[in-house]
């Protein structure tokens, strides 16, 4: 009896913390599936009794969904390009190159986690008006190319390469190969599943960024889902079946990403050491 309970108690604690977890989102397609009437329903209905499904199809008659899922997508995936290119290049630079100020400078990166996006929002935006470039992409997605903002996923890259033995690079070193050779044929085929799990992070991460395309776009040519379904709020009068309906699509990609991933998540993560 006392194992059953061992075995019964976690999982009824498990049970009820995802069905905690998993009710906002539940909440949020019963409301897309609601009609006006059911909306503002006294006690509140969470079943429709007859689903609206055509709000769904509602949503690309008021909003133009697909250029703001392409616009989405395309920031997202510079972005996850951007920190894969410099994250583990700072990464390998900190872990298996010595240099002068190695610690040092890592340490700063690391310091870099400390501070909230607010605090360089000004000063980031003020740089990038000087050169022209407010309402376009690139202040979204050139500080990923160098690095910035990445302090988390280069202290992640930089812990599973200090897991990977030294004397492998000492010997590809003795016989004669370069640092691109070494980072670029023996570092990056060992570290696949951390290098995935910054991706699948750096995507979700820039997929439901509002306050960047909030201060840096200003023509709805060029919004993203967050900004787009901001937009539409501010409307005269907001439908919020259709508002619902839209944000149930704005996550469907990110859950869709996350199960496809979570493998790689997992690993990626528990593979990543505390050495140094």
């Amino acid at each position: 009896m006392s194992t059953l309970k061992q075995k019964v108690i976690p999982y009824t604690l498990l049970v009820l913390c995802s069905a905690i977890f998993a009710l906002p989102l539940l909440w949020l397609l019963s409301t897309s599936l609601k009609s006006q009437v059911e909306l503002f329903a006294d006690p509140p209905i969470f079943i429709p009794h007859n689903p609206q499904w055509h709000n769904y199809a509602d949503v690309f008659n008021t909003i133009n969904f697909f250029r703001l899922t392409g616009n989405t997508m395309f920031i997202s995936i510079m972005a996850v390009i951007g920190v894969l290119i410099s994250g583990p290049l700072a990464a390998y630079a900190c872990s298996h190159i010595d240099w002068r100020g190695k610690n040092i400078l890592f340490a700063i990166i690391i310091a870099t986690m400390l501070l909230p996006y607010q605090v360089t929002m000004v000063p980031l935006y003020v740089l990038f008006s000087k050169m022209n470039l407010v309402g376009t992409y690139v202040p979204l997605v050139l500080p990923a190319f160098l690095g910035a903002g990445a302090g988390y996923y280069i202290f992640l890259l930089r812990q599973f390469f200090l897991t990977l033995p030294h004397s492998l690079v000492q010997a590809a070193r003795i016989d004669g190969a370069t640092e691109a050779r070494i980072y670029v044929q023996i570092i990056l085929p060992l570290c696949k599943p951390v290098v995935s799990t910054v991706g699948v992070l750096v995507f979700l991460s820039t997929w439901s960024d509002f306050l960047g395309p909030l201060l840096y776009l200003n023509d709805q040519k060029t919004y993203t889902l967050s900004l787009g379904l901001y937009a539409f709020m501010q409307t005269h009068y907001i439908q919020w079946e259709q508002l619902m309906a839209a944000s149930a699509m704005f996550t469907v990609p990110i859950i869709i990403l996350f199960f496809f991933a979570q493998k790689q998540l997992i690993e990626g993560i528990s593979l990543t050491g505390i050495k140094g």
